[in-house]
């Protein structure tokens, strides 16, 4: 058995990688045609390569000596990077990690999609390359995560809590953060703080595995108007200890305008079936844009990118051209943003979701905002988004949809073919899922605008905003 599995393993040498692939692996070429796909290299670095999966059209390797490096790298950042599998193309200069963002936005939609596209426009890039991030989740943890240094060693590691991130891959380890580039101040002195103080308070960080310990997780959400929701999750109900840390963090941090907590005794650490209590403050803080408010608790979806959320709903809106006579369904609406930010310029917008706490938060924004030409209703989309739905709510002239990023379901596809609005605004986080999708509508509908956006710099993620019209 360990001679086949050695038989898979091979070493190339001299390679150079020549591309960036989906989900942050760049791409090489082998002697025998295949392709190689690497983690850790840039294109342009001419490497040794050491693999460890085959497959039948390609390898999965790793990089092991650099003979030389690309001219398209930079220094990276953070000196977690590597490590953390947070920003993967930290060691790539801006410019060219959007130019091969914009290159698989348009390869998916052309191979996938099989679409005929227009003239694409240049991805809109982001003005802020770090700091950008509105919120962040941090782990516990009371064995953090070792380098290979630290475990070869034979000096006594001391402290081994951790307060930072999952090791990608490894639901029980966590990486201990010094300083994320992600999040702007005081992100990492409220998050080094609080690991500190719990440390030299004896408060205990959790142990997965074992299920065990006080501290679980931390949230962080920061908005464009100054607010600071800070939101710990804990193990058990230990009043002394919780109450400790939570004065502690209301005192040191007086701009933290919501304080809440959570007691979560599962196994797993999601809050979205939890009671979140307040503590002080208020439950909630606020985005703005354009003058519009959106009340963001601890379990909204929000963007996390603030700025670029704006240039993304903007170029949505530019998109629709609305005129003031149409009437808009907003499907996958989550919070409504999209909904009230193009509503002064419709008739009438229809918001559907499933997720009944957005839709609730939904209607308490548009309440807020005094939008009185927005309707909100949830379901599951392809139950609730029927032949009843439409003939109630009427006939849209323009669909705007951003679903998650599995896309749309066949049947809510089929059924907006059977709407046959006029124009279609398709926002995805997936532009592969949605050059399958528009592959569908094709027969229908042509591509007559494309916009992928950056919202998550050092990510090989990105948002693409596509505009259909009827043949």
């Amino acid at each position: 058995m360990s001679r086949r599995k050695n038989a898979r393993k091979k070493v190339f040498e001299n390679v150079e990688v020549i591309d960036a692939g989906a989900k942050g692996k760049t791409i090489a070429k082998a002697p025998d045609g295949k392709i190689i796909l690497l983690p850790n290299a840039v294109p342009g670095d001419i490497v040794d390569v050491q693999t460890f999966k085959k497959r039948k059209a390609y390898y999965e390797g790793k990089a092991t000596v650099f003979h030389k490096l690309s001219d398209k790298r930079t220094e990276p950042a953070c000196e977690h990077f590597g490590t953390c599998g947070g920003c993967k193309w930290q060691d790539m200069a801006y410019e060219h990690q959007l130019f091969y963002k914009q290159k698989e936005v348009t390869n998916n939609l052309k191979r996938i999609g099989h679409i005929e596209l227009p003239e694409v426009t240049p991805i809109w890039g982001a003005k802020n390359h770090y700091f950008y991030r509105n919120k962040m989740e941090f782990s516990f943890s009371d064995s953090r995560w070792l380098t290979l240094e630290e475990v070869q060693s034979d000096e006594d590691l001391g402290d081994r809590n951790a307060l930072g991130f999952h090791i990608p891959g490894m639901w029980d380890k966590i990486l201990d953060i010094k300083k994320c580039h992600l999040q702007a101040d005081p992100s990492n002195a409220i998050r080094n703080a609080v690991k500190t103080f719990a440390i030299n308070n004896q408060l205990e960080f959790f142990n997965t595995r074992n299920q065990t310990g006080l501290l679980r997780t931390m949230m962080l959400r920061t908005s464009s108007t100054g607010d600071i929701m800070v939101m710990i999750q804990f193990f058990k109900d230990d009043k002394i200890k919780r109450e400790l840390l939570l004065d502690y963090l209301a005192e040191t941090f007086p701009e933290i305008t919501s304080l809440q907590y959570v007691i979560n005794s599962k196994a797993n650490d999601t809050i979205y079936d939890q009671d979140i209590i307040l503590y002080k403050g208020q439950d909630h803080i606020f985005e703005e844009m354009e003058g519009l408010k959106f009340k963001i608790n601890a379990k909204s979806f929000y963007q996390t990118n603030s700025e670029q959320a704006y240039e993304l709903y903007k170029i949505t809106r530019h998109f629709a051209n609305l005129t003031g006579n149409e009437l808009v369904y907003d499907l996958y609406t989550g919070t409504g943003t999209i909904a009230q930010f193009v509503a002064k310029e419709a008739k009438k917008v229809i918001g559907v979701e499933s997720v009944p706490d957005a839709i609730t938060a939904a209607k308490e924004n548009a309440k807020l905002n005094n939008i009185n030409n927005v309707d909100f209703f949830v379901g599951d989309m392809k139950k609730v988004f029927n032949d009843d739905f439409i003939n109630t709510h009427g006939q849209p002239d323009v669909i705007i949809t951003d679903p998650p990023r599995d896309g749309m379901h066949k049947d809510v596809v089929n059924q907006i073919l059977n709407i046959a609005p006029n124009k279609i605004v398709y926002v995805s986080c997936n532009s592969a899922t949605q050059a399958r999708d528009l592959e569908l509508m094709d027969a229908m509908y042509k591509v007559v605008k494309t916009q992928a956006v950056d919202m998550f710099p050092q990510t090989f993620h990105v948002e693409n905003v596509v505009l259909l019209e009827k043949r």
